[in-house]
């Protein structure tokens, strides 16, 4: 069966909605409703505290609904806020809405993370990592292998030699990753856990005086690969940043060292995909993401791997 067309959300179906939501009187004005994005949105800030997000699609409401219960189970485990659904229900038939909690502060694309900040990443980890797996798996949260990063660095060569002929990178920095070097920095048997995956500066919740304060958009969530959240806050918030906050949550050199090479190969791969003409994302922040994922860390300084550094 053919699913309907998905109908276009408007300022005045969204108050509706809202006002539907929260059982209060049809014949008032309702609040104030505007997109997230520019040019129509389904995610809508509704007055000062609330965010309004609208399934497209009957995928995105199943996520949506496993995304509810994945944030209540996580939310005593980590120092951080996590977003709480204050209603929900359907805003077309088969696709769900949840009216969250806003949480105050701006952006990772607003402030810079402090020193403060890094130690609030680090509980993200921590927290992270003690959420129980099977608990996790019961709720439909999927098992994700880890990725090769030694199929990942050919790719990225050969991404990098077109970028170096367009002139935005030289293609040598990733002779620092050795095929020898990749084979040490695989994934370590044993070490799956919960992973955010979407560990984006649009989803850090960061306070003017460079504290973290909150995670959105738990939708992508996995059990697998710790070292994709530290290549997401990689490219994020710089490799600096990303590495200082996984040491602190007691990550050793191992999954540090592979996350920062995840996030350089990814991002040369992704800006040389775009600029060929290829996915959505502005370049502009393709090219901030690569600027900090190949921040220099001091532990690029470590040149041989112990046994007992896979923590």
């Amino acid at each position: 069966m053919t699913q309907a067309p998905t109908p276009t959300p408007t300022a005045d179906t969204v108050r509706r909605l809202v006002r539907t939501l929260l059982k209060e009187d049809p014949r008032g004005g309702g609040p104030d409703v505007r997109p997230v994005t520019e040019g129509g949105s389904t995610t809508w800030w509704v007055g000062a505290r609330h965010v309004l997000r609208l399934a497209a699609d009957r995928d995105a409401a199943a996520h949506q609904r496993r995304e509810l219960r994945l944030r209540d189970l996580v939310r005593p485990h980590l120092p951080l806020a996590v977003p709480a659904c204050v209603a929900h229900g359907e805003w077309s038939p088969g696709l769900t809405c949840s009216l969250d909690t806003r949480i105050p502060g701006g952006t990772a694309e607003d402030h810079d993370v402090s020193a403060a900040g890094e130690g609030d990443l680090a509980g993200l980890f921590t927290g992270l990592r003690e959420v129980p797996v099977r608990q996790a798996e019961a709720l439909g949260v999927p098992r994700a292998a880890p990725r090769s990063l030694e199929a990942l660095r050919r790719m990225a060569v050969a991404a990098a030699a077109r970028l170096a002929a367009a002139d935005e990178f030289d293609a040598a920095r990733l002779h620092q990753l050795t095929p020898l070097g990749a084979t040490q920095l695989a994934a370590q048997p044993g070490t799956a856990v919960l992973v955010h995956h979407r560990l984006a500066a649009g989803h850090l919740v960061v306070g003017g005086d460079g504290r973290v304060r909150g995670v959105l958009d738990w939708r992508g969530a996995v059990l697998g690969d710790p070292a994709e959240d530290i290549a997401g806050l990689a490219r994020a918030v710089g490799s600096p940043t990303a590495v200082r906050a996984a040491t602190l949550a007691g990550y050793a050199a191992r999954p540090c060292l592979r996350g920062l090479w995840l996030a350089r190969c990814d991002t040369v791969i992704r800006l040389a995909d775009r600029l060929a003409g290829h996915g959505t994302e502005p370049s502009p922040a393709l090219r901030t993401e690569l600027a900090h994922a190949w921040e220099a860390i001091l532990l690029e300084r470590v040149t041989e791997l112990r046994e007992g550094d896979g923590t």
